[in-house]
């Protein structure tokens, strides 16, 4: 039998999120900070490891007037979060601390912010940005069109992903965009970037959340119900340049992690009851549905416009509405894993029945990184 090592034991989200124009950036980062502390009963002086994307990790220390042992600032784009999960209990088994805080906070909407983005990288500026494509939908296009061509995904599908996720959104009060729609509603929102519709893009938004992670052994002293994670995860890379991705119509970054997350927490697709996919654009779910092994290539647009991942599907995806329903401040992945903790306690207002074990995968810039870690309410195996 193996026993967990790390588990989850603090979690919330930004008292607010939507529209926050009191708060700066930093200020969200330290109100997910604290609340997340409120939730476990713990004080800036029982943190000992931090750990950020997107902004300064030592500046949200000394915010918070924490003095760490142990911090990581890695910024890979919207999967950092899942990152940072996955080092954080590497340094937590590896005892370089015990506490770890891991923060996100982005003025995605209101712009409060005094950090440039990551991106563009140097790459980009140099050898993309100079032919136009300047922001994400413009530059995800190029994969997009490819799979269209080769593997037949269809532009219905691809609203079918908006459609489903809408309806798990609708089940959730603090989600931006609740109302059903259709997949014409979807094909008749404003063009962007084709083959993206308005509502197959991401929400703007303002917010944050925060996790807290701790040794499982220390993990039952708290009042949270633990969360536990099941092998170390996984992560990769490919690179900053869509235009130079091996194979449009898959990502390497993506295969590479979910492997890795899947050998190291010894399950099969077969153990997974609850799944969250980053999706920034509706194409991605289906990309990480294929390339995570959930069903074979070309399969992806299919299998969400026949119902599996809609409320009493076989496989619920994307339960908070994801970064296209419930919001997305630019980098999504801190969302996802607030939305698998919340599963994983039973206290989502999407609740999946009976739900024990939840993967989160996410996506950094254009398919550049990848990250993929799974969760367990069970510790042990």
């Amino acid at each position: 039998m193996t026993h967990a090592q790390i588990a989850i034991v603090g979690a919330a989200e930004t008292t607010r999120m939507g529209k926050v124009p009191e708060l700066s950036q930093t200020g969200l980062h330290a109100d997910a900070a604290l609340n997340a502390m409120a939730d476990c009963g713990l004080t800036p002086a029982d943190i000992d490891g931090i750990a950020t994307g997107g902004h300064d990790v030592a500046e949200i220390a000394q915010y918070l007037g924490i003095t760490p042992t142990w911090y990581d600032g890695t910024s890979v784009g919207g999967c950092s979060f899942i990152t940072l999960v996955r080092h954080a209990a590497a340094a937590i088994a590896q005892g370089l601390c015990t506490t770890v805080l891991i923060t996100h906070g982005e003025s995605g909407r209101s712009n409060n912010r005094a950090h440039r983005p990551i991106f563009p990288s140097m790459q980009q500026q140099e050898f993309e940005a100079i032919y136009g494509p300047m922001v994400p939908p413009s530059r995800f296009t190029l994969p997009v069109m490819r799979k269209m061509k080769d593997d037949g995904l269809t532009i219905e599908q691809l609203a079918m992903v908006a459609v489903v996720q809408r309806e798990w959104a609708a089940f959730h009060p603090r989600a931006t965009a609740r109302d059903p729609i259709t997949v014409d509603d979807v094909l008749n929102s404003k063009m962007i970037a084709w083959p993206f519709r308005k509502l197959m893009c991401c929400l703007v938004s303002d917010g944050g959340g925060a996790l807290i992670l701790t040794s499982a052994e220390r993990a039952k002293d708290f009042p949270t119900k633990p969360v536990y994670l099941r092998g170390l995860g996984g992560e990769s890379a490919e690179g900053p340049m869509i235009s130079q991705m091996a194979d449009f119509t898959s990502s390497k970054a993506f295969r590479v992690s979910g492997k890795t997350a899947f050998e190291t927490a010894g399950i099969s697709h077969a153990d997974v009851d609850h799944l969250m996919i980053y999706d920034a654009f509706a194409h991605l779910p289906v990309y990480g549905l294929e390339d995570l092994g959930f069903v074979g290539k070309g399969e992806g647009g299919a299998f969400i416009a026949e119902g599996n991942t809609r409320p009493g599907g076989k496989l619920p995806l994307n339960t908070n509405g994801g970064g296209l329903s419930y919001m997305h401040s630019g980098m999504y992945g801190m969302y996802a894993l607030q939305e698998a903790v919340r599963q994983m306690r039973g206290i989502s207002p999407a609740q999946v029945d009976g739900a024990k074990l939840s993967v989160v995968h996410g996506v950094g810039g254009m398919f550049s990184a990848a990250a993929t870690v799974v969760m367990t309410t069970e510790d042990a195996w």
